[in-house]
């Protein structure tokens, strides 16, 4: 079972921004609270490879291959850069009142969003284990466990963060230039974190 420790670890971890909740708060932003939920549920799908990996050793090998470990972080930056320039390139474009989106297409959007950052997989990599007991019996079994908890409490932050933004998206729709401005915003935010993890050290 989770202990206390781990779940406010993990609670801590989940509630620090990064590009999941930015995508999640962009999406209640302006597409409402469905599309919110949505992008909340396909970040946390995210995870499981992460977590696969961390189970199966193969953070280990990402690790020390370096080829392997830059190929990943180079797609995970060209990913956030393509997003980035998409949002900037609607950005003048008019949201109708309810914009309807295509939920499997977001779902893949958000779960690239976190399967290409290999740094959650060395995170997890050194994350979990911390809070497994070696001595028991059934530490792969345990560390399932904690995966899947830490994605529980990861479903249910970014699904505030992103039902929170979707409320205040009413007061921002009224207003075309600050929508405009919003979106060149995020924009510019992905388009800074791809670029972070381009040029960001191993």
């Amino acid at each position: 079972m989770p202990t206390l420790p781990f779940l406010f670890t993990a609670l801590v971890v989940a509630l620090m921004p990064g590009t999941g909740v930015l995508y999640t708060v962009s999406c209640g932003l302006t597409a409402g609270r469905r599309a919110a939920l949505v992008a909340a549920f396909g970040c946390t799908l995210g995870i499981v490879p992460h977590i696969l990996a961390s189970l199966v050793g193969l953070a280990a090998v990402l690790h020390a291959g370096a080829a392997a470990y830059q190929a990943l972080r180079w797609a995970g930056a060209l990913y956030l850069g393509w997003l980035a320039w998409r949002m900037w390139r609607d950005a003048a474009t008019p949201l109708p009142a309810a914009a309807p989106r295509a939920a499997g297409r977001q779902v893949l959007h958000a779960i690239a969003i976190n399967l290409l950052n290999p740094k959650l997989t060395v995170f997890f990599f050194a994350f979990l284990p911390q809070f497994v007991n070696p001595a028991a019996e059934g530490a792969t079994r345990q560390m399932a466990v904690l995966g899947l908890a830490f994605m529980a409490i990861t479903f249910a932050v970014f699904a505030v963060y992103g039902c929170a933004a979707a409320a205040a998206r009413r007061k921002v729709l009224d207003s075309p230039r600050v929508m405009t401005w919003l979106r060149r915003g995020f924009a510019g935010v992905f388009a800074a974190l791809g670029l972070r993890i381009a040029l960001g050290d191993r």
